[in-house]
């Protein structure tokens, strides 16, 4: 942003509308006449760089605020990192009682359970939550690819929620919407994005996803998280797949339970790309047409 000599006028940064641009600003001095700030003191025969900001103080305040904007996430700062902390030690500590209750389940009782619906209602006050690290890489993903329209199956407590309401914050705003199956865990998870101040950007709609997720959708979906019964990884995939944009990610918590829907995935001729991440987390992309020919 350094005010430069170009013949008969001085070219410098200037700002419009919020953003930065550039324009021409004619000056009725040449180089090697004398300078002097705004504020009327003088500079020197030519500016130096720790002048500019005399030259153009509001140029230097933008660039500042702007500069303070980007080193803050919603997800780093109160009140949300204050919320998230509190949530994930009562999470780790039900997740603990879980795995006693859980212990001498076979492996397709915890995948498949035959009633579905009866399983996550006896496991209304656990969290059965995302890790840390999980969390944390939901937001990254949805930041890094810019997502403005965002479904969730299986909302829970809210904290994926959470993590995926403030990408969408630090996006410049959208639309998150989750399901839920068990109401009382709809009421937590709205006082809690109520507490973070995201509540705007979220709808948590109550019932089986099936058929809370088969009406009023956004016609392109960018982001996909499947966190809900395992059993239904592939119906609700298959349900929001004519809305997933190419490029569009899908996070699968503990999809090594789902090995009808990691094969689909798995598939490139079906439509993605995909990788797994964390151990029982599958990563997958949305390619194009072009792609799979």
């Amino acid at each position: 942003m350094a005010a430069t000599w170009f013949g008969s006028e001085w070219r410098a940064a200037g700002s419009s509308a919020g953003r930065l641009t550039f324009c021409w600003q004619v000056q009725p001095y040449p180089p090697h006449e004398p300078l002097f700030a705004r504020d009327g003191t003088y500079l020197s025969q030519y500016p130096a760089k720790n002048d500019e900001h005399r030259l153009y103080p509001e140029i230097s305040a933008f660039v500042r605020r702007r500069s303070a904007e980007r080193k803050m996430t919603t997800l780093l700062n109160p009140p949300l990192s204050t919320l998230l902390k509190g949530l994930f030690a009562d999470a780790d500590v039900t997740d603990q009682a879980l795995e006693r209750q859980r212990a001498g389940l076979s492996d397709e009782d915890r995948a498949d359970p035959a009633d579905y619906r009866a399983l996550y209602s006896s496991l209304k006050d656990f969290h059965l939550a995302v890790s840390r690290e999980t969390g944390s890489m939901l937001y990254v993903l949805a930041r890094a690819i810019r997502a403005r329209s965002i479904v969730e199956y299986g909302t829970s407590f809210g904290i994926s929620t959470l993590h995926l309401a403030a990408a969408l914050k630090d996006n410049g705003g959208g639309r998150l919407i989750g399901t839920e199956f068990e109401p009382s865990k709809v009421k937590r998870a709205r006082e809690n994005l109520t507490a973070a101040g995201l509540s705007d950007l979220v709808e948590i709609r109550e019932g089986d996803a099936i058929q809370t997720l088969a009406h009023d959708l956004p016609d392109r979906i960018d982001f996909l998280l499947l966190d809900g019964a395992k059993s239904l990884y592939l119906k609700v995939l298959a349900l929001l797949e004519p809305r997933l944009r190419e490029g569009a990610l899908i996070v699968a918590d503990n999809a090594n339970w789902c090995s009808d829907y990691l094969a689909r995935v798995r598939t490139p001729a079906a439509g993605y790309l995909s990788v797994p991440v964390a151990g029982d987390v599958e990563l997958s992309m949305k390619l194009g047409q072009s792609a799979r020919e």
